[in-house]
């Protein structure tokens, strides 16, 4: 998570491990016939993908069954770790990922990525009021999720003491609020669920790291899917749609402008 979270040298060194033609992706024929699209998320990322009970829910959870119901679809939902999303991918185990993936060089590479369905950025958090940009992480640790783009971005920070990274971002929070590091760095929509929720945390937001494009992602090469996924997505854009989801997890319309 992010705004999208980044690829870890260590999960691109997985995708480039697995050769061209390890399988073969899933056709739109082939998924219409089936009538379901196989979809993956992590499912502990809130308000964009987490469970209520036994319940997968949130706003990329709602807006992908939505796509898949202007498709003429249903969704089989896969949850697992962030950072074994796109080498599944790869290995053709589900037909797209859904998980607040930023569309970076290096993911361009491995996989396809849609239109971007939201916008959103990296943003500094800290309990300490005066971190609260770049220059002021000198010499702290940061918190931020395995895999995520935030994990690449905080170690490009001059003067970082140490980035210290964590299976779910949940757990990245959780170490900034129990004072186990200086600042949490994640997707500022994510931030702002974790203050609302737990107000008296003393959780203090700053400056944005970096600006981030959000996209479904697909098997490199399956572009009959993409246009389809784009061609649906459009139409819940247009529709009204989409902005009712933003609306209801996010308080606003998050569409890239």
């Amino acid at each position: 998570m992010p705004f999208a979270r980044p690829l870890t040298a260590l999960c691109l060194a997985a995708l480039i491990a697995l050769a061209p033609g390890v399988s073969a992706a899933r056709t739109l024929e082939a998924i219409k016939a089936s009538g379901k699209l196989v979809v993956a998320t992590e499912g502990a990322y809130p308000p964009f993908n987490f469970y209520q009970g036994s319940k997968l829910t949130g706003f990329e959870v709602e807006l992908a069954e939505a796509v898949a119901r202007k498709m003429g679809l249903a969704i089989e939902w896969k949850a697992l770790s962030f950072d074994a999303l796109l080498a599944g991918l790869k290995q053709d185990r589900w037909d797209m990922v859904v998980a607040s993936f930023g569309i970076t060089e290096e993911r361009a590479r491995a996989v396809t990525f849609t239109q971007p369905y939201y916008c959103s950025g990296g943003i500094i958090v800290a309990k300490d009021p005066t971190i609260r940009s770049a220059a002021t992480l000198a010499g702290k640790t940061v918190a931020v999720q395995t895999g995520s783009t935030y994990m690449k971005s905080v170690s490009q920070v001059a003067g970082v003491k140490e980035v210290k990274n964590f299976p779910q971002d949940t757990d990245a929070r959780s170490a900034l609020v129990n004072g186990r590091v200086d600042a949490w760095v994640s997707d500022r929509f994510a931030v702002k669920a974790a203050i609302d929720g737990s107000p008296k945390s003393g959780l203090k937001t700053g400056d944005f790291l970096f600006i981030e494009k959000i996209a479904p992602a697909i098997q490199k090469g399956n572009a009959p899917l993409a246009v389809a996924v784009d061609k649906a997505l459009a139409e819940l854009m247009a529709d009204g749609s989409y902005k009712a989801i933003s609306e209801k997890y996010l308080k606003e319309d998050v569409r890239c402008k």
